[in-house]
């Protein structure tokens, strides 16, 4: 008898473990089925983006997520849009900002009430939010200045923490030059003209946040006034009259892109300096490790009004469409909280995409970021020494397609820069009235 209720009971068990187990093994599988297009343009994060989706699927067996990337000099908005008009819609989109809210704004699904805006660190929400509605995540936050090689430096007896003014920087940029062929330079600078993005959205920032106090103030100026246009003339000057020159005039410089600065002239050590952000680290370390081990980042000084300071802000943001069902959206949401929630997904923003969070909730020692640029990063907001980016608030397409444009005409000697000023006046006030 006690043999057979012992059997009893032992089945009893197994039965009610076997089902405890389906229910452990099925928490994060009990989705109804789904499939997430993401359609991003951060070529710096495709891999990591990629192998995240692929975790988040192993868990998530009813889910499956597609990745396109376009980006890396490729036009992303406009791809967007021919997405859009071809019917192949996204599920998962970038915005880069408020003028692209208001772009996409019928497209969007308002995100007011996932758990992750009450944690989203403090303004980073300002250029999504619309009449109290968050549409978009922010991927993370982002700083950019002159990167610079700590070695030649040195070797320059150059004390990169005095570079807090216009004038030290070209007294540094002139003394490098002059050592070019002991420190087998090529160039001072390496200044990829061909990216209008860095011209006429990152450089022109430098005026632009002095202008305007921040994105929605852009937005909302139906005018520009650019008063620091000649302090800022003097910074593109000096990047291109010092920077590698393909064949030997300013006019080339609009065949530099992206790699060709990043990778062929600053990674393998032909020039000091580049414009750039803490999104460079992974493509310089992929290259060498030890100089990316070695490099910092200086600010972009606008002579006169403000030189000691770098740009800090939020490249882009996670929408989701709001014409998906419902299932689709919610597995779209669903996926975003574990990415930039979840233990493993924080332990991938910070160790594979190289992120600056913008949520709390990273405060433990193995979540802090690691690269030097994204440390440097940290100090100069730590110390007060931010200016915002305010030209996601530009009229649509006008930072790239007006003033990157007049940027390389006048490079090219054919546009004078009070012609471009006049012009690019011109132009953003037009696109207001629109």
């Amino acid at each position: 008898m006690k043999n057979k209720i012992f059997k009893t009971i032992s089945v009893l068990l197994v039965v009610v473990f076997t089902i405890a187990g389906c229910k452990t093994n099925t928490t994060t599988n009990n989705k109804e089925k789904a499939t997430i297009d993401i359609f991003q343009f951060k070529v710096e994060a495709k891999e990591a983006l990629e192998a995240a989706a692929d975790e988040y699927m192993k868990l998530n067996k009813n889910i499956t997520i597609n990745i396109e990337t376009v980006g890396g000099g490729d036009d992303y908005g406009a791809a967007l849009k021919s997405r859009f008009a071809s019917g192949k819609e996204p599920t998962i989109f970038n915005v880069g900002g408020l003028q692209d809210v208001y772009d996409w704004k019928d497209n969007l699904t308002d995100l007011s009430q996932e758990p992750w805006v009450e944690l989203a660190v403090q303004g980073t929400l300002d250029a999504v939010t619309v009449d109290g509605k968050v549409y978009g995540l922010p991927f993370n936050q982002e700083g950019y200045g002159l990167i610079y090689n700590k070695a030649i430096f040195e070797e320059a007896n150059i004390d990169p923490d005095a570079i807090i003014s216009f004038k030290a920087l070209e007294e540094a940029v002139k003394k490098i030059d002059s050592m070019k062929d002991e420190l087998g330079l090529k160039a001072v600078f390496s200044l990829p003209a061909k990216e209008t993005w860095v011209t006429g959205l990152h450089l022109a920032n430098i005026q632009f946040a002095n202008e305007f106090g921040s994105v929605n103030e852009a937005y909302e100026a139906k005018t520009i006034e650019m008063p620091y246009s000649d302090a800022w003339k003097k910074l593109l000057d000096l990047q291109a009259d010092y920077a590698y020159q393909p064949d030997g005039t300013r006019g080339s410089l609009n065949s530099v892109d992206y790699s060709t600065q990043v990778e062929e002239m600053f990674s393998i050590g032909r020039v000091a300096l580049i414009q750039q952000g803490n999104w460079a680290y992974g493509s310089i370390a992929g290259i060498d490790e030890e100089l990316a081990s070695n490099i910092g980042l200086l600010p972009l000084p606008l002579e006169g009004v403000k030189e000691d300071s770098i740009p800090i802000g939020v490249p882009s943001y996670w929408a989701v469409n709001s014409a998906k069902s419902e299932t689709e959206k919610t597995a779209a949401k669903d996926f975003l909280n574990w990415l930039y929630s979840s233990d493993e997904g924080k332990k991938r923003i910070i160790n594979d995409f190289k992120f600056i969070p913008v949520l709390s909730g990273y405060d433990t020692e193995e979540l802090q970021p690691k690269d030097p640029l994204a440390k440097d990063i940290l100090r100069y907001r730590n110390e007060g020494r931010t200016m915002p980016w305010v030209f996601m608030g530009y009229p649509t397409g006008w930072g790239m397609d007006v003033l990157g444009a007049n940027i390389q005409g006048y490079l090219l000697d054919n546009l004078s820069w009070e012609d471009l000023i006049k012009d690019v006046k011109d132009k953003w006030a037009e696109s207001r009235k629109q």
